[in-house]
């Protein structure tokens, strides 16, 4: 939040947007449960449709707003999702194993994506600050 505000972003846009994004902003969340539902799948030889990808990547967006922002969450919600929809779920274990190298990835898209969303509403009520975004200098 600091690096945020050092890149111009008022603190009340960033205190506001940050950690409201943890909650529903959850974009590598979405795109891992997406990925991992369609593998399973694959990995059980089941061939689904177009259509019924596009229910599963609809549900997924809108059940990882629930997603607790604990490490592990997103297994329990994949577990469900490829039961919800009639997918066997021992694939799912295949997916444990890498789970934590997985976890990573997601939670630096989730960041990324949240650090995102605050420039862009700061940017749009106008109070982005460019000078500092221009001479900003990671540590």
């Amino acid at each position: 939040m600091e690096a945020m505000e050092k890149f111009g972003v008022p603190r009340k846009i960033v205190s506001f947007v940050i950690p409201t994004g943890y909650s529903f902003n959850l974009d590598g969340t979405t795109l891992y449960l997406s990925l991992a539902t369609i593998f399973v799948a694959q990995a059980a030889g089941i061939d689904l449709s177009f259509g019924k990808q596009l229910i599963i990547c609809f549900t997924l967006m809108l059940t990882s707003k629930g997603v607790a922002g604990v490490s592990r969450a997103a297994l329990v919600i994949l577990m469900g999702t490829v039961v919800s929809f009639g997918l066997p779920a021992e694939p799912v274990f295949i997916i444990l194993g890498i789970d934590v190298l997985m976890d990573m990835a997601r939670t630096s898209v989730n960041v990324i994506g949240n650090c995102l969303a605050t420039a862009v509403i700061a940017r749009s009520e106008k109070e982005f600050d460019d000078d500092a975004a221009r001479h900003f200098k990671s540590e």
